[in-house]
């Protein structure tokens, strides 16, 4: 009965996310029609839609080389499988809601396969938070600047830092996750917490693994702005580069919120109201440079159909 009311209650999560993801585009091209974006797309823009496919590979390859240089246990796996493997939870992710669920499907997946499943949950789980503080980071360098061009709303800037502050709480719970105890009948239940706590704790001895997947987080954040920049280049539009990285930030952080399918449908409504309503760029050149950012995402998933088909037939 537990079962089948938990199995209701997620269904149930799903129609929800589902209908605001509808339901916000719905919005979003009622008020913006659909021709007037496509307005905006022309053969100019093909140069930086071809940049942003070549960071988007760049992000994967950064993203595996991470993973890998976290993997601080169990055997020497070659770079190629965590590459594979990071395809593959792109291919999810797209499948998925919130956008974690890539994440643990290719971590599970890798886990068993490898039989360091605690190992590779903690990794991917320590670089998702990793790559949170690498942009809130970018966020607090850029915010003075952008705030001498504009007026960011004191209510962004309080969510940002509430997030952060979790971000900062999570990440030393994880470094010293042993020494946070749980109840034995848990523990009894789920003999998986005490190996996952071990996991993670182990990074304490491995700094120069953490400084380097740290840098590498780094690296990921400045290429996904500018993946950001060259979307709003694609469709003519010059934008200030800090109000770029302080929007951009604001918007993954609320796309996360767990009410749509992925974020599809809010991030969108998010731009608009950031880039149009507070900056003053027309919401069609908006939702133009915006819904550009779907192609690097089915070039990744593509990838990682293929990695999916390859398995297969192996």
């Amino acid at each position: 009965m537990t079962a089948s009311k938990t199995a209701t209650g997620l269904w149930l999560k799903r129609i929800f996310q589902l209908l605001v993801s509808v339901g916000g585009f719905a919005f979003i091209f009622y008020k913006i029609p659909l021709a007037s974006v496509v307005e905006n797309w022309n053969i100019g823009m093909v140069p930086w839609v071809l940049a942003t496919l070549a960071a988007a590979t760049l992000i994967m390859v950064i993203q595996a080389n991470r993973w890998k240089g976290l993997s601080v246990q169990g055997p020497d796996i070659p770079f190629k499988t965590y590459y594979a493997y990071t395809a593959m939870g792109y291919f999810f992710n797209n499948l998925l809601p919130t956008g974690f669920g890539g994440d643990a499907v290719k971590s599970l997946a890798f886990g068993k396969k490898f039989n360091q499943t605690s190992q590779s949950v903690s990794a991917v789980f320590l670089s998702r938070i990793q790559g949170l503080l690498a942009m809130f980071l970018c966020f607090f360098i850029a915010l003075p600047f952008a705030m001498t061009k504009i007026n960011v709303p004191t209510i962004y800037t309080l969510v940002m830092c509430a997030v952060l502050l979790i971000c900062i709480v999570i990440i030393l719970c994880c470094l010293f996750s042993d020494k946070i105890p749980f109840p034995e009948f848990i523990t009894n239940k789920i003999s998986f917490i005490p190996k996952f706590q071990y996991s993670l704790s182990i990074y304490r001895k491995h700094k120069k693994q953490l400084l380097l997947s740290s840098l590498d987080s780094l690296w990921l954040q400045l290429l996904s702005l500018f993946t950001s920049f060259a979307y709003f280049k694609a469709v003519g539009v010059d934008i200030n580069i800090g109000i770029l990285v302080v929007f951009t930030s604001i918007t993954i952080v609320v796309a996360m919120l767990p009410v749509s399918l992925n974020g599809i449908g809010v991030r969108e409504g998010v731009q608009i109201a950031l880039f149009s309503g507070i900056l003053g760029i027309p919401a069609d050149l908006v939702l133009a440079a915006g819904l550009l950012g779907y192609i690097p995402l089915l070039f990744q998933a593509l990838q990682g159909a293929v990695v999916l088909v390859g398995c297969k037939k192996d």
